[in-house]
């Protein structure tokens, strides 16, 4: 199916499949020399005049330039999306007319994927290939909460008093922040952005500093598609400035993050104070646990495929690999194979396998989790370290080797904390206890995924598992429909299917009396009060 779809939008732009498509210096193809910010349906600077250059991961390239949004920017925007809601521009109209808007930016956005998919792998460093097959499932999510908005139902609770009428309505909730990451710029802003518009809120959007220029696209595709002005706006700047104003802004009334667990629990104390609405979606530390009865073959290519599609850089990324005692040699030593002949090198080349992690900071970050494991007696199996010349010709790159650590021990900080990047633990474990013990033995509680072909066991399993989501004989599999979200330290409230629906309207209840007779309470004692 992927690859399918890969051939059809590169061959629709001209594209070949198994060569080199683009280059950082050819990138002019899809990408502007600048943007600005996107507030009130224009295009501004910032009023500073403060720009952000986005970096190729590849080369270190400069790929395009960005305005950098201030506190002044921010609170602009947000006042352009609290009059908005407020004059009912956008709430204000049917949920049918709504839907057949975010039907038209669906339409749009499909025929858009594959440039969308080169800006992103541009950007990002992440694979073209990934990306054409990711973004392709992107317009369901408008395509599902616009329906949703219009088979939302209030109720007609029993009131217990016959002369008055109670019913209950869910209504939107107001200026939206929208916190988004770098790890899959387009995909995490349609999510949010699309159950947020569907349900009548406008929003204010700060998409990451390192990757921006999808989700300023998106802006203009739902605009071009009859969304008013005012109701999205998109700031790219830095988190500790436009995020920060934007978190703490008094006039948001929910605020809606994807990102690290100890910003969001920052966020979470100013949203706290100000008393909004919020949503995280934050680490992760996913556990994959492999059985005896697991098919081998199709557990290590799944392991594999959860552990380094986009170089790792994903919340659910699979992590701690936990295999059954009597499978561990057998299953490591395929799985290094498997690793150790990942083609390195160009995302924009079909061929490619695994592109650079995002930016040097990532790298340099990754690099020091996996020697400080290194240091705490865990061994490379495979990889390990930045690769040479012979493994990856790009030299400048943001690249890590596909890495496999051996010889864990449950307090080491690789198995406890997340290494976001392309990096897995493995582990061994003597019985099905003990794999669900290892598995909950974390603060996180994202994702997990269980490899068995006993049914019963799988169900058992994932009943003790702590997580969110969890997928069995699985991994990386998402629909607009099913709830999305963590325990423990990953977060709180969810994304996707009617939960996200629910969190981002509130319900009103109206009371009416509906008898004609006069009533005087003070002059009637035996008046109803309650």
């Amino acid at each position: 199916m992927a690859l399918h779809l890969a051939s059809l939008q590169l061959a629709a732009r001209g594209l070949r499949p198994g060569a080199r498509q683009l280059s950082s210096a050819s990138a002019a193809s899809v990408l502007r020399p600048s943007y600005g910010l996107h507030i009130d349906g224009a295009e501004v600077a910032s009023e500073s005049g403060a720009t952000i250059d986005v970096l190729s991961p590849l080369d270190g390239s400069k790929l395009t330039t960005v305005a950098g949004a201030t506190a002044q920017d921010v609170a602009r925007a947000v006042g352009v999306a609290a009059t908005a809601h407020a004059d009912g521009r956008w709430s204000g109209i049917q949920p049918n007319a709504r839907a057949r808007i975010l039907n038209a930016a669906a339409q749009q956005l499909r025929e858009r994927i594959g440039e969308m998919a080169q800006i992103e792998s541009l950007t990002t460093g992440r694979c073209l290939r990934e990306y054409v097959a990711q973004l392709g499932r992107v317009p369901e999510w408008f395509e599902y909460h616009g329906a949703l908005a219009q088979t939302a139902e209030g109720s007609l609770p029993p009131f217990g008093d016959p002369d008055h009428l109670c019913y209950v309505r869910r209504v939107p909730l107001g200026v939206c922040a929208l916190v988004t990451p770098w790890n899959h710029p387009l995909l995490i802003a349609a999510k949010k952005m699309s159950v947020c518009l569907a349900a009548g809120n406008t929003c204010v959007v700060k998409p990451p500093e390192l990757a921006p220029v999808a989700v300023l696209e998106l802006a203009r595709i739902l605009e071009d598609c009859g969304v008013p002005k005012g109701v999205i706006n998109v700031v790219p700047g830095y988190g500790h400035t436009a995020g920060a104003a934007l978190c703490a802004h008094p006039r948001v009334a929910k605020v809606d993050f994807t990102g690290g667990t100890a910003t969001g629990k920052m966020i979470g104390q100013v949203v706290g104070a100000n008393v909004r609405h919020y949503c995280a979606e934050l680490g992760g530390n996913c556990p994959v646990l492999v059985f005896e009865d697991a098919d081998l073959e199709a557990a290590v290519n799944g392991a594999a495929f959860g552990a380094f599609v986009a170089a790792g850089q994903t919340c659910v990324s699979a992590k701690r690999l936990l295999i059954h005692e009597s499978i561990f040699e057998d299953f490591v030593g395929r799985l290094v194979a498997k690793v150790d002949g990942f083609k390195l090198g160009d995302q924009l080349d079909m061929g490619t396998q695994m592109g650079p992690l995002i930016s040097a900071n990532q790298l340099e970050t990754v690099e020091a989790q996996v020697n400080q494991g290194l240091a705490e007696g865990a061994v490379a199996l495979a990889g390990g370290k930045r690769p040479d010349a012979s493994r990856c010709e790009y030299s400048d790159g943001h690249f890590f080797e596909p890495t496999v650590l051996g010889c864990i021990e449950p307090q080491m900080s690789c198995f406890q904390e997340e290494i976001f990047g392309p990096v897995v633990t493995v582990t061994p474990f003597r019985d099905e206890a003990h794999a669900i013990e290892l598995a909950n033995d974390s603060a996180y509680g994202l994702g997990a995924a269980i490899w068995s072909t006993n049914a019963a066991r799988a169900h058992r399993v994932a009943k003790r598992v702590n997580a969110g989501v969890l997928w069995v004989n699985a991994h990386h599999r998402n629909a607009p429909s099913s709830p999305w979200g963590g325990m423990g330290e990953s977060g709180i409230g969810r994304e996707n299917g009617t939960d996200a629906y629910h969190e981002y309207t509130t319900t009103q209840s109206v009371t009416v009396r509906m008898s004609d007779e006069r009533e005087d309470w003070f002059a009637n004692a035996d008046a109803r009060y309650s």
